[in-house]
């Protein structure tokens, strides 16, 4: 399987909160969208595993994507090393996307940051034929580097350098979000606190939607930082 696009989050939730609404808009375009969870989220405050696994297979359904996986790295251990890395570039080979959606490199989660740098070298390795990988039934792959990687912005108040128009989608972000009820808003669990389980967290990836799309004069907005300088054609692409 091919897609265009394929999210890498840190864990199961980051890609909802970040860049659902950019998905929908890519749907809505006939492009195909992936996502890969780096861990499980075992080492969050609320709920397990088992439990997280199921949301994240409901905000795929949600979000109509392809195919979503779980690289099942230690949530909270991880390192951006060959071991790592040579877990990782199989994915990216089989998936073979042009443009690849994860982690901020500079975020309040140290996983966040770690996870972008993990994905970015990945993503050069794996453009190199002399690193040999096998598929699921052991056949070679083919080396393959995605076109551009784009960072979605989470915690932090970074600036983008470009922001994605999701107006259209933000109801539809919502339920992707809330399709995580173990981690987020919910009058009747009885887990502990979070620093995302308060009705102020939900108030707050509002605001900051809200926030990216008045840079663009838009209602809802997702906001990117892309290492690479990006280009244009045509200047009236520019909105």
């Amino acid at each position: 399987m091919t897609v265009d696009v394929l999210a890498i989050g840190a864990h199961p939730d980051d890609i909802e909160m970040t860049s659902a609404g950019t998905i929908f808009s890519l749907i809505s375009q006939g492009k195909t969208v992936a996502a890969i969870d780096l861990t499980q989220g075992e080492l969050g405050t609320r709920g397990t595993p088992e439990i997280r696994l199921q949301e994240a297979a409901e905000g795929a359904r949600i979000m109509q994507l392809s195919a979503r996986e779980n690289m099942g790295f230690r949530d909270g251990f991880f390192r951006n090393d060959e071991e790592h890395q040579k877990a990782l570039i199989p994915m990216i080979r089989k998936y073979q996307p042009k443009i690849i959606l994860t982690n901020t490199p500079d975020d309040r989660h140290p996983d966040h940051g770690r996870a972008a740098q993990l994905v970015t070298e990945a993503c050069f390795y794996a453009g190199l034929r002399q690193i040999k990988t096998a598929d699921e039934n052991g056949q070679p792959q083919e080396a393959h580097r995605p076109i551009y990687i784009y960072h979605f912005i989470q915690d932090r108040a970074l600036k983008p350098d470009f922001v994605v128009d999701i107006s259209p989608y933000w109801e539809q972000k919502l339920a992707a979000i809330k399709a995580y009820k173990s981690q987020f808003f919910n009058p009747d669990s009885t887990e502990p606190q979070s620093y995302i389980s308060g009705e102020p967290f939900m108030k707050f990836l509002e605001a900051r939607t809200r926030e990216h799309g008045h840079m663009i004069g838009a209602e809802f907005g997702e906001g990117f930082i892309s290492k690479r300088m990006l280009g244009v054609t045509n200047l009236f692409e520019l909105v």
